[in-house]
């Protein structure tokens, strides 16, 4: 292999390698809203393996908790507010969420493929 072409070889690696970073730092954006306690969509869809950023619009005038048990999360969303909630890559599966504070109605599910 010639000089020249041992560059051009070094340099396809690490241009691949950027790349494949690049594509593994990326994570799903998601959003969904709560109105008249109940989630809209009531079924999001996700990537497996990938991390996902989930933006929660509160609609409704009171507050909601959105929680999750297999996701591992709780937080309180204030009436007529937004919160961003990171969740970490998911192997395939069913996750139910729901609004602790409206349990009977705010029901959801993140599918993840």
């Amino acid at each position: 292999m010639t000089m020249f072409g041992a560059k051009l070889f070094v340099g396809a690696v690490v241009g691949a390698a950027l790349l494949v970073g690049s594509a593994l730092a990326e994570d799903a954006g998601l959003s969904l809203s709560i109105q008249d306690h109940r989630f809209s969509p009531v079924e999001i869809r996700a990537p497996a393996n990938t991390a996902i950023t989930l933006t929660v619009k509160n609609l409704d005038k009171s507050p909601e908790e959105f929680e999750s048990k297999p996701l591992r999360v709780e937080k309180v969303i204030a009436g007529g507010a937004e919160a961003t909630i990171h969740i970490r890559p998911l192997s395939p599966g069913k996750y139910r969420f729901f609004g602790d504070y409206h349990e009977a109605t705010a029901v959801g599910f993140l599918i993840v493929e």
